[in-house]
């Protein structure tokens, strides 16, 4: 269920995106010829009598596209059909290009802003600890601990103080010819005691369970007028936004992260975990921040991403004359292939993460 979820909110954020080059298209009368969301074979589809386009539901939910009537045309079959996307005027084109990644930052806006308004603002008064991944074989494995697990007590002691401190280090402080740790956890509405002796990891020089404990925060939340909840929601965004581009720029620049990127599979796995551990919220709060990073993605000049085609565009309007559409193509193109080869590397990288 938790995995239909997390494909869910990437079709949100998908159609969303898809859908700003679309209504932009129509608004300023450029023909779009299909509007899919996911690749692949198609599912569904129908077609707009009215406007001869094509709608699609295609089968790998991993992304979509907007197709323009003459968009690429290479061969100069369009040239001078005035309905040719090459033959609009280029701030249409700007405008249809760009209205991509500017939704998803409005979508991330908007959420953020009706969640705060309705829920409130939250203040952070605590965390307790939770089972975030369990390896498939060590003590946590053996003794049938699941990813979400609370741990309550160890020992007799309660773990849920307001922290992790507490928890990691009744793991980490076992030593050798301790008997085993006795924990009381709770499991949805259940609770159940089991033991579990920790392995003394050399490389980490503790003693470990084979577990990763994650956290959900303990919220307080304080209730905010209209006004109130738009301003946290720009501050929540723009905070957002501000840690996505210092990512990436260490990604560039020193590789670090590198080893926390994921493709498709990793982010329906990453998502799927942390709402079945946080429920609703938690979907709202990665809807608005993947939806920020789509956007900001989308938006950077790498080929065959909007960002390069409206780069061109913003070229063509300075110099008054388009770059040869061959050209344009085979730099697009060379992008896709570029980005097609990372997302099955990545997509590689997850199915192994998945069976580790």
């Amino acid at each position: 269920m938790y995995i239909l979820i997390a494909i869910l909110l990437l079709g949100i954020l998908v159609t969303v995106h898809e859908a700003g080059h679309f209504f932009a298209a129509r608004l300023t009368g450029i023909e779009v010829m299909e509007f899919a969301i996911g690749f692949g074979p198609k599912l569904l589809g129908w077609k707009s009598k009215k406007h001869d386009t094509q709608f699609s539901l295609r089968l790998i939910p991993m992304g979509g596209y907007c197709a323009f009537y003459g968009e690429d045309d290479t061969q100069g079959k369009h040239v001078n059909d005035p309905r040719a996307y090459s033959r609009q005027s280029v701030w249409k084109r700007m405008l249809s290009v760009a209205m991509g990644p500017m939704m998803n930052f409005i979508l991330a806006f908007v959420v953020a802003a009706v969640y705060f308004w309705v829920g409130g603002v939250g203040e952070v008064t605590g965390v307790d600890p939770y089972v975030a991944q369990v390896a498939a074989a060590g003590p946590a494995y053996d003794a049938g601990l699941q990813v979400g697990d609370v741990i309550l007590t160890i020992n007799g002691v309660d773990m849920l103080d307001g922290t992790t401190d507490t928890l990691l280090a009744a793991i980490s402080g076992y030593q050798a010819g301790d008997p085993p740790l006795h924990m009381t956890i709770r499991r949805g509405q259940d609770a159940f005691e089991t033991d579990m002796t920790p392995f003394w990891d050399a490389e980490e020089g503790k003693y470990r369970v084979g577990v990763t404990i994650g956290g959900i925060y303990r919220v307080l939340q304080r209730p905010v007028t209209l006004p109130g909840a738009l301003k946290e929601s720009w501050n929540s965004c723009v905070y957002a936004g501000g840690l996505i581009l210092r990512a990436l720029g260490d990604l560039v620049t020193t590789g670090e992260g590198i080893e926390n990127t994921a493709g498709p599979v990793g982010v329906v796995s990453m998502v799927s975990e942390q709402v079945s551990a946080g429920g609703f919220s938690a979907f709202l709060n990665l809807l608005v921040v993947i939806s920020i990073n789509l956007g900001i993605m989308n938006a950077l000049p790498i080929p065959g991403l909007d960002g390069s085609r409206f780069l061109f565009m913003l070229v063509e309007a300075i110099r008054r004359k388009p770059i040869a559409p061959e050209k344009e193509a085979m730099v697009h193109l060379a992008g896709m292939v570029f980005l097609f080869g990372v997302m099955i590397l990545f997509t590689f990288k997850d199915v192994m993460n998945l069976f580790r």
